[in-house]
Protein backbone atom coordinates (compact mmCIF):
# COMPACT_ATOMS: atom_id res chain seq x y z
CA UNK A 1 0.00 0.00 0.00
CA UNK A 2 1.43 3.32 -1.14
CA UNK A 3 0.12 5.06 2.26
CA UNK A 4 2.01 3.25 4.64
CA UNK A 5 4.87 4.15 2.46
CA UNK A 6 3.90 7.75 2.55
CA UNK A 7 3.57 7.31 6.59
CA UNK A 8 6.75 5.93 6.91
CA UNK A 9 8.73 8.42 4.78
CA UNK A 10 6.75 11.41 7.19
CA UNK A 11 7.25 10.03 10.12
CA UNK A 12 10.88 8.91 9.90
CA UNK A 13 11.21 13.01 8.76
CA UNK A 14 9.59 14.20 12.01
CA UNK A 15 11.39 12.25 13.98
CA UNK A 16 15.01 12.92 12.23
CA UNK A 17 14.08 16.78 12.01
CA UNK A 18 12.35 17.20 15.61
CA UNK A 19 15.61 17.17 17.09
CA UNK A 20 16.95 20.60 15.47
CA UNK A 21 13.28 22.04 15.58
CA UNK A 22 11.74 24.59 18.20
CA UNK A 23 10.26 22.29 21.29
CA UNK A 24 7.30 24.63 20.88
CA UNK A 25 5.74 25.49 17.39
CA UNK A 26 6.47 29.56 16.18
CA UNK A 27 3.88 31.63 15.29
CA UNK A 28 3.96 31.07 11.76
CA UNK A 29 3.09 27.21 12.14
CA UNK A 30 0.28 28.31 14.30
CA UNK A 31 -1.35 30.19 11.77
CA UNK A 32 -0.57 27.38 9.21
CA UNK A 33 -2.44 24.96 10.74
CA UNK A 34 -5.35 27.32 10.73
CA UNK A 35 -5.88 26.66 7.11
CA UNK A 36 -7.11 23.32 7.90
CA UNK A 37 -10.43 25.16 8.89
CA UNK A 38 -12.90 24.89 6.37
CA UNK A 39 -16.69 23.49 5.53
CA UNK A 40 -17.16 20.14 5.55
CA UNK A 41 -16.20 18.72 2.35
CA UNK A 42 -18.84 17.64 -0.36
CA UNK A 43 -16.19 15.25 -2.48
CA UNK A 44 -13.73 12.49 -0.91
CA UNK A 45 -10.25 13.16 -1.00
CA UNK A 46 -7.71 10.11 -1.16
CA UNK A 47 -6.06 8.78 1.70
CA UNK A 48 -2.59 9.80 0.62
CA UNK A 49 -3.85 13.31 0.05
CA UNK A 50 -5.28 13.53 3.65
CA UNK A 51 -2.01 12.19 4.91
CA UNK A 52 0.00 15.06 2.39
CA UNK A 53 -2.27 17.73 3.89
CA UNK A 54 -2.28 16.74 7.80
CA UNK A 55 1.58 16.73 7.66
CA UNK A 56 1.87 19.96 5.25
CA UNK A 57 -0.05 21.95 7.95
CA UNK A 58 0.19 19.88 11.34
CA UNK A 59 3.41 17.96 11.90
CA UNK A 60 4.93 21.90 12.47
CA UNK A 61 3.06 22.88 14.80
CA UNK A 62 3.28 20.39 16.95
CA UNK A 63 5.06 20.77 20.52
CA UNK A 64 7.88 18.62 20.69
CA UNK A 65 6.98 16.62 23.83
CA UNK A 66 8.62 13.29 22.94
CA UNK A 67 12.36 14.81 22.95
CA UNK A 68 15.01 15.42 25.26
CA UNK A 69 13.94 19.05 25.41
CA UNK A 70 10.66 19.14 27.08
CA UNK A 71 10.69 19.72 30.20
CA UNK A 72 6.69 20.70 31.12
CA UNK A 73 3.84 19.23 32.83
CA UNK A 74 5.30 16.22 33.39
CA UNK A 75 5.25 14.26 30.38
CA UNK A 76 7.27 11.38 28.57
CA UNK A 77 8.18 10.65 25.64
CA UNK A 78 7.96 7.81 23.69
CA UNK A 79 10.38 5.08 23.53
CA UNK A 80 10.69 3.64 20.28
CA UNK A 81 9.44 0.23 20.60
CA UNK A 82 6.11 1.40 22.38
CA UNK A 83 5.88 4.01 19.63
CA UNK A 84 6.17 1.31 17.21
CA UNK A 85 4.38 -1.31 19.10
CA UNK A 86 1.16 1.30 19.03
CA UNK A 87 1.24 1.48 15.23
CA UNK A 88 1.27 -1.90 14.89
CA UNK A 89 -1.88 -2.25 16.96
CA UNK A 90 -3.49 0.75 15.36
CA UNK A 91 -2.83 -1.54 11.99
CA UNK A 92 -4.20 -4.34 13.75
CA UNK A 93 -7.65 -2.41 14.79
CA UNK A 94 -7.98 -4.49 18.10
CA UNK A 95 -10.94 -4.15 20.49
CA UNK A 96 -9.48 -4.95 23.51
CA UNK A 97 -12.51 -5.33 25.72
CA UNK A 98 -12.62 -9.22 25.10
CA UNK A 99 -10.32 -11.89 25.07
CA UNK A 100 -12.53 -13.65 22.33
CA UNK A 101 -12.09 -10.21 19.91
CA UNK A 102 -8.26 -9.83 20.55
CA UNK A 103 -6.50 -12.95 21.88
CA UNK A 104 -3.63 -11.31 21.77
CA UNK A 105 -4.54 -8.00 23.37
CA UNK A 106 -5.80 -10.21 26.40
CA UNK A 107 -2.49 -11.88 26.56
CA UNK A 108 -0.52 -9.06 26.04
CA UNK A 109 -2.09 -7.11 29.52
CA UNK A 110 -1.89 -10.40 31.25
CA UNK A 111 1.83 -10.33 30.81
CA UNK A 112 2.36 -6.89 31.76
CA UNK A 113 0.41 -7.16 34.45
CA UNK A 114 2.44 -10.00 35.62
CA UNK A 115 5.80 -8.22 35.23
CA UNK A 116 4.04 -4.90 36.83
CA UNK A 117 3.09 -6.71 40.10
CA UNK A 118 6.55 -7.77 40.18
CA UNK A 119 8.62 -4.82 39.56
CA UNK A 120 6.53 -2.69 41.80
CA UNK A 121 6.29 -5.43 44.77
CA UNK A 122 2.63 -5.73 45.17
CA UNK A 123 0.68 -8.81 46.30
CA UNK A 124 0.26 -11.69 42.97
CA UNK A 125 -3.60 -11.89 42.74
CA UNK A 126 -4.21 -7.74 42.58
CA UNK A 127 -6.09 -6.76 40.01
CA UNK A 128 -5.00 -4.92 37.03
CA UNK A 129 -6.67 -2.13 34.77
CA UNK A 130 -5.24 -0.64 31.72
CA UNK A 131 -6.93 3.01 31.36
CA UNK A 132 -7.05 6.09 29.88
CA UNK A 133 -4.78 8.12 32.05
CA UNK A 134 -4.16 8.29 35.93
CA UNK A 135 -7.54 10.53 36.10
CA UNK A 136 -9.28 7.24 34.92
CA UNK A 137 -7.24 5.32 36.83
CA UNK A 138 -8.32 7.11 40.39
CA UNK A 139 -12.03 7.29 39.12
CA UNK A 140 -11.66 3.68 38.58
CA UNK A 141 -10.11 2.53 42.17
CA UNK A 142 -12.11 5.14 44.10
CA UNK A 143 -15.54 3.24 42.46
CA UNK A 144 -14.04 0.41 43.66
CA UNK A 145 -13.29 1.93 46.95
CA UNK A 146 -17.11 3.13 47.39
CA UNK A 147 -18.75 -0.47 45.99
CA UNK A 148 -16.33 -1.93 49.28
CA UNK A 149 -16.84 0.70 51.80
CA UNK A 150 -20.32 0.59 51.47
CA UNK A 151 -21.04 -3.42 50.83
CA UNK A 152 -19.47 -3.28 54.88
CA UNK A 153 -22.11 -0.42 55.62
CA UNK A 154 -25.11 -2.97 54.55
CA UNK A 155 -25.63 -0.87 50.94
CA UNK A 156 -25.59 -1.80 47.53
CA UNK A 157 -23.55 0.90 45.71
CA UNK A 158 -24.37 -0.90 42.07
CA UNK A 159 -28.51 -1.50 42.66
CA UNK A 160 -29.56 1.18 45.32
CA UNK A 161 -27.27 3.88 43.43
CA UNK A 162 -25.93 6.93 46.35
CA UNK A 163 -29.32 8.11 46.76
CA UNK A 164 -29.87 7.77 50.54
CA UNK A 165 -26.24 5.81 51.00
CA UNK A 166 -23.88 6.06 54.44
CA UNK A 167 -22.12 8.89 54.44
CA UNK A 168 -18.50 8.40 53.55
CA UNK A 169 -15.65 10.52 54.29
CA UNK A 170 -12.67 11.11 52.08
CA UNK A 171 -9.83 12.14 53.48
CA UNK A 172 -6.49 14.22 51.12
CA UNK A 173 -3.45 16.15 51.66
CA UNK A 174 -3.78 19.81 50.90
CA UNK A 175 -1.53 19.19 47.98
CA UNK A 176 -4.01 16.67 46.84
CA UNK A 177 -3.49 17.17 42.78
CA UNK A 178 -6.84 18.56 40.44
CA UNK A 179 -6.86 14.93 38.56
CA UNK A 180 -7.64 13.18 42.03
CA UNK A 181 -9.83 15.43 43.26
CA UNK A 182 -11.64 15.76 39.88
CA UNK A 183 -11.91 11.88 39.90
CA UNK A 184 -13.72 11.83 43.24
CA UNK A 185 -16.60 14.44 41.98
CA UNK A 186 -17.03 12.45 38.76
CA UNK A 187 -17.62 9.13 41.38
CA UNK A 188 -19.69 10.67 43.24
CA UNK A 189 -18.02 12.30 46.66
CA UNK A 190 -17.57 15.79 45.30
CA UNK A 191 -14.95 18.31 46.30
CA UNK A 192 -16.38 20.58 49.04
CA UNK A 193 -17.01 17.75 51.52
CA UNK A 194 -13.43 16.49 51.27
CA UNK A 195 -11.33 16.87 54.54
CA UNK A 196 -8.30 18.50 53.53
CA UNK A 197 -5.05 17.92 56.19
CA UNK A 198 -2.07 20.08 56.16
CA UNK A 199 0.74 19.73 54.27
CA UNK A 200 4.86 20.41 54.95
CA UNK A 201 7.22 22.66 52.82
CA UNK A 202 7.67 19.64 50.37
CA UNK A 203 3.66 18.98 50.24
CA UNK A 204 4.10 15.80 52.20
CA UNK A 205 0.28 15.50 53.89
CA UNK A 206 1.27 15.72 58.16
CA UNK A 207 0.45 12.59 59.29
CA UNK A 208 -0.15 13.28 62.46
CA UNK A 209 -2.62 16.14 61.74
CA UNK A 210 -4.97 13.40 60.16
CA UNK A 211 -8.03 13.48 62.19
CA UNK A 212 -9.84 10.28 63.98
CA UNK A 213 -12.48 9.16 62.33
CA UNK A 214 -14.84 5.96 62.84
CA UNK A 215 -17.33 4.98 59.60
CA UNK A 216 -16.35 4.40 56.15
CA UNK A 217 -13.42 6.37 54.78
CA UNK A 218 -11.67 6.86 51.68
CA UNK A 219 -7.78 8.17 52.79
CA UNK A 220 -6.09 10.03 49.76
CA UNK A 221 -2.42 9.94 49.64
CA UNK A 222 0.26 11.15 47.09
CA UNK A 223 3.27 9.45 45.55
CA UNK A 224 5.31 12.26 43.96
CA UNK A 225 3.98 15.34 44.07
CA UNK A 226 3.32 17.57 40.99
CA UNK A 227 5.28 19.98 41.66
CA UNK A 228 7.91 19.14 44.09
CA UNK A 229 8.07 15.80 43.82
CA UNK A 230 8.03 14.92 47.44
CA UNK A 231 6.17 11.61 49.08
CA UNK A 232 3.66 11.08 51.43
CA UNK A 233 4.92 8.84 54.47
CA UNK A 234 2.93 5.64 52.98
CA UNK A 235 4.33 3.22 54.94
CA UNK A 236 3.45 4.99 58.81
CA UNK A 237 0.25 6.19 57.68
CA UNK A 238 -0.81 2.75 56.20
CA UNK A 239 -0.14 0.97 59.26
CA UNK A 240 -1.08 3.62 61.89
CA UNK A 241 -4.83 4.94 60.41
CA UNK A 242 -7.38 2.12 61.87
CA UNK A 243 -7.97 0.12 58.80
CA UNK A 244 -11.64 -1.34 59.77
CA UNK A 245 -13.82 0.77 57.79
CA UNK A 246 -11.10 2.32 55.46
CA UNK A 247 -9.95 2.21 52.47
CA UNK A 248 -6.27 4.08 51.52
CA UNK A 249 -5.66 4.84 47.41
CA UNK A 250 -3.13 6.02 45.98
CA UNK A 251 -1.77 8.71 43.54
CA UNK A 252 1.42 7.73 42.23
CA UNK A 253 0.70 9.12 38.56
CA UNK A 254 4.20 9.30 38.09
CA UNK A 255 6.00 8.92 41.25
CA UNK A 256 5.22 5.14 41.45
CA UNK A 257 7.81 4.16 38.83
CA UNK A 258 10.37 5.70 41.25
CA UNK A 259 10.13 2.17 43.24
CA UNK A 260 11.21 0.24 39.92
CA UNK A 261 15.15 1.52 40.95
CA UNK A 262 16.64 0.62 43.88
CA UNK A 263 17.99 4.16 44.78
CA UNK A 264 14.75 5.20 44.94
CA UNK A 265 12.35 2.64 46.19
CA UNK A 266 12.46 3.93 49.86
CA UNK A 267 10.11 6.36 48.86
CA UNK A 268 7.09 4.24 48.04
CA UNK A 269 7.96 2.03 50.81
CA UNK A 270 4.32 0.52 51.77
CA UNK A 271 2.74 0.90 48.82
CA UNK A 272 1.76 -2.82 48.91
CA UNK A 273 -0.38 -1.84 52.41
CA UNK A 274 -3.11 0.19 50.13
CA UNK A 275 -5.87 -1.05 48.78
CA UNK A 276 -5.86 0.76 45.31
CA UNK A 277 -2.99 2.61 43.20
CA UNK A 278 -3.17 4.62 39.94
CA UNK A 279 -1.05 5.80 37.78
CA UNK A 280 0.33 6.93 34.16
CA UNK A 281 2.60 4.65 31.85
CA UNK A 282 2.53 7.46 29.70
CA UNK A 283 4.44 9.48 32.22
CA UNK A 284 7.64 7.67 33.50
CA UNK A 285 7.31 4.30 31.71
CA UNK A 286 7.01 6.88 28.63
CA UNK A 287 4.75 5.03 26.46
CA UNK A 288 2.02 7.31 23.67
CA UNK A 289 -0.47 8.39 25.25
CA UNK A 290 -4.08 6.78 26.55
CA UNK A 291 -2.14 4.70 28.76
CA UNK A 292 -2.55 4.82 32.58
CA UNK A 293 -2.68 1.76 35.02
CA UNK A 294 -4.89 1.22 38.39
CA UNK A 295 -4.00 -1.41 40.83
CA UNK A 296 -6.50 -2.87 43.40
CA UNK A 297 -5.51 -5.32 45.82
CA UNK A 298 -9.13 -7.06 45.77
CA UNK A 299 -9.61 -8.07 42.48
CA UNK A 300 -13.41 -9.18 43.52
CA UNK A 301 -14.24 -5.71 44.60
CA UNK A 302 -12.90 -4.07 41.39
CA UNK A 303 -14.96 -6.69 39.24
CA UNK A 304 -17.73 -6.16 41.08
CA UNK A 305 -18.24 -2.54 41.10
CA UNK A 306 -17.38 -2.70 37.39
CA UNK A 307 -19.56 -5.62 36.37
CA UNK A 308 -21.89 -5.41 33.17
CA UNK A 309 -23.45 -8.37 31.40
CA UNK A 310 -25.63 -8.17 28.03
CA UNK A 311 -27.22 -11.24 26.49
CA UNK A 312 -24.18 -11.05 23.60
CA UNK A 313 -21.90 -11.03 25.81
CA UNK A 314 -19.67 -14.32 26.37
CA UNK A 315 -19.87 -16.28 29.63
CA UNK A 316 -16.60 -15.26 31.78
CA UNK A 317 -14.86 -17.68 32.80
CA UNK A 318 -11.16 -15.76 32.32
CA UNK A 319 -9.53 -12.08 32.61
CA UNK A 320 -10.93 -10.50 30.42
CA UNK A 321 -10.12 -7.11 30.02
CA UNK A 322 -13.44 -4.65 30.13
CA UNK A 323 -13.81 -6.01 33.75
CA UNK A 324 -10.73 -4.13 35.21
CA UNK A 325 -12.11 -0.73 33.75
CA UNK A 326 -15.25 1.47 32.70
CA UNK A 327 -14.70 1.45 29.32
CA UNK A 328 -15.74 -1.52 26.89
CA UNK A 329 -15.08 -1.00 23.31
CA UNK A 330 -11.20 0.02 23.59
CA UNK A 331 -7.90 0.28 22.09
CA UNK A 332 -5.28 -2.72 22.75
CA UNK A 333 -3.31 -0.20 25.27
CA UNK A 334 -1.50 -3.41 26.65
CA UNK A 335 0.69 -3.83 23.75
CA UNK A 336 2.87 -0.52 23.97
CA UNK A 337 3.19 -1.05 27.39
CA UNK A 338 4.63 -4.51 26.77
CA UNK A 339 6.76 -3.53 24.55
CA UNK A 340 8.45 -0.83 26.57
CA UNK A 341 8.72 -3.56 29.58
CA UNK A 342 10.13 -6.06 26.91
CA UNK A 343 12.70 -3.42 25.32
CA UNK A 344 13.49 -2.29 28.83
CA UNK A 345 13.43 -4.87 31.20
CA UNK A 346 14.47 -4.27 34.73
CA UNK A 347 17.90 -2.50 34.19
CA UNK A 348 16.83 -0.37 31.57
CA UNK A 349 13.80 0.86 33.10
CA UNK A 350 15.83 1.45 36.52
CA UNK A 351 18.13 3.24 34.58
CA UNK A 352 15.98 5.60 32.75
CA UNK A 353 14.56 7.22 35.61
CA UNK A 354 17.34 7.35 37.97
CA UNK A 355 19.03 8.81 34.84
CA UNK A 356 16.23 11.52 34.99
CA UNK A 357 16.32 12.27 38.53
CA UNK A 358 20.68 12.76 37.57
CA UNK A 359 19.82 15.64 35.19
CA UNK A 360 16.85 16.99 37.25
CA UNK A 361 19.84 17.60 39.90
CA UNK A 362 22.24 19.11 37.17
CA UNK A 363 19.39 21.73 36.67
CA UNK A 364 19.03 22.60 40.23
CA UNK A 365 22.71 22.87 40.76
CA UNK A 366 23.26 25.09 37.73
CA UNK A 367 20.73 27.40 39.04
CA UNK A 368 21.79 27.85 42.16
CA UNK A 369 25.19 28.31 41.19
CA UNK A 370 23.81 31.04 39.05
CA UNK A 371 22.32 32.50 42.27
CA UNK A 372 18.62 31.71 41.74
CA UNK A 373 16.61 30.19 44.20
CA UNK A 374 15.28 26.12 44.59
CA UNK A 375 12.86 26.15 46.00
CA UNK A 376 11.90 22.48 46.54
CA UNK A 377 14.48 19.15 47.87
CA UNK A 378 14.98 17.23 44.15
CA UNK A 379 14.13 13.94 45.79
CA UNK A 380 13.25 12.83 42.01
CA UNK A 381 12.66 14.64 38.83
CA UNK A 382 10.93 17.55 39.55
CA UNK A 383 12.39 21.21 39.71
CA UNK A 384 11.53 24.50 41.62
CA UNK A 385 13.01 27.76 40.95
CA UNK A 386 12.47 31.28 41.50
CA UNK A 387 14.74 33.78 39.62
CA UNK A 388 13.12 36.56 42.01
CA UNK A 389 9.91 38.14 42.59
CA UNK A 390 6.79 36.61 40.43
CA UNK A 391 7.36 39.20 37.71
CA UNK A 392 11.02 38.27 37.24
CA UNK A 393 10.21 34.88 37.17
CA UNK A 394 7.27 34.89 35.17
CA UNK A 395 9.65 36.87 32.29
CA UNK A 396 12.07 34.36 32.44
CA UNK A 397 9.41 31.16 31.56
CA UNK A 398 7.57 33.39 29.02
CA UNK A 399 11.43 34.09 27.25
CA UNK A 400 12.56 30.64 27.25
CA UNK A 401 9.67 29.25 26.26
CA UNK A 402 9.37 32.12 22.98
CA UNK A 403 13.45 31.29 22.32
CA UNK A 404 12.66 27.39 21.10
CA UNK A 405 16.07 25.55 23.16
CA UNK A 406 13.39 23.80 25.77
CA UNK A 407 10.04 25.00 27.24
CA UNK A 408 9.04 24.71 30.68
CA UNK A 409 5.75 25.64 32.26
CA UNK A 410 5.23 27.92 35.60
CA UNK A 411 3.04 27.07 38.62
CA UNK A 412 2.13 28.95 42.41
CA UNK A 413 4.21 26.65 44.89
CA UNK A 414 3.01 27.39 48.72
CA UNK A 415 2.60 31.13 47.51
CA UNK A 416 5.68 31.46 45.94
CA UNK A 417 5.76 32.10 41.71
CA UNK A 418 8.42 28.83 40.12
CA UNK A 419 9.35 27.68 37.14
CA UNK A 420 8.85 23.64 37.18
CA UNK A 421 11.38 21.49 35.40
CA UNK A 422 9.74 18.08 34.51
CA UNK A 423 12.79 15.57 33.38
CA UNK A 424 10.49 12.56 32.55
CA UNK A 425 11.73 11.60 29.14
CA UNK A 426 14.36 8.36 27.89
CA UNK A 427 15.32 11.10 25.22
CA UNK A 428 16.49 13.56 27.96
CA UNK A 429 20.70 13.56 27.02
CA UNK A 430 23.50 15.20 28.93
CA UNK A 431 23.96 17.48 25.95
CA UNK A 432 20.12 18.41 26.17
CA UNK A 433 20.73 19.30 30.26
CA UNK A 434 23.55 21.26 29.16
CA UNK A 435 21.74 23.58 26.25
CA UNK A 436 18.70 23.86 28.17
CA UNK A 437 20.78 25.12 31.02
CA UNK A 438 22.60 27.27 29.07
CA UNK A 439 19.46 29.11 27.54
CA UNK A 440 17.58 29.18 30.99
CA UNK A 441 20.69 30.94 32.00
CA UNK A 442 20.38 33.52 29.33
CA UNK A 443 17.11 34.32 29.46
CA UNK A 444 17.31 34.53 33.18
CA UNK A 445 20.15 37.12 32.49
CA UNK A 446 18.42 38.90 29.85
CA UNK A 447 15.27 39.49 31.80
CA UNK A 448 16.63 40.67 35.03
CA UNK A 449 18.81 43.32 33.02
CA UNK A 450 15.64 44.28 31.30
CA UNK A 451 14.19 44.79 34.97
CA UNK A 452 17.43 47.10 35.35
CA UNK A 453 18.40 44.97 38.26
CA UNK A 454 22.19 43.51 39.03
CA UNK A 455 22.86 40.10 37.72
CA UNK A 456 23.35 37.58 39.72
CA UNK A 457 27.17 36.31 40.91
CA UNK A 458 28.37 38.53 38.27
Amino acid sequence: MNIINDFAEIAESYISESKNNPVYPSRESLKKMHELVEPFPENPMDASGVLSLLNAKGSRATVKSTGGRYFGFVCGGSLPAAMSAKLLATVWDQNAGLSVMSPIAALLEEISSEWLLNIFGLPANTAVGFVTGATMANFTALAAARHSLLKKAGWDAEGQGLFNAPEITVITGDEVHVSLLKALNLVGFGRERIVRVPSDNQGRIMAEKIPQFKGPTVLCLQAGNVNSGAFDPIEEICRNVNRENTWIHIDGAFGLWAGVSEKLRHLVRGIELADSIGTDAHKWLNVPYDSGLVFVKDKQTLLTALSASAAYLPEISQREPLQLVPDMSRQARGVPIWAALKSLGRKGLSDMIESNCRHARKFADGLKKAGFTILNDVVINQVLVSFGDSATTLGVIKRIQEEGTCWCGGTNWQGKTAMRISVSSWATTDEDVNLSLAAMLGAAEKEIKNQGQPILNK
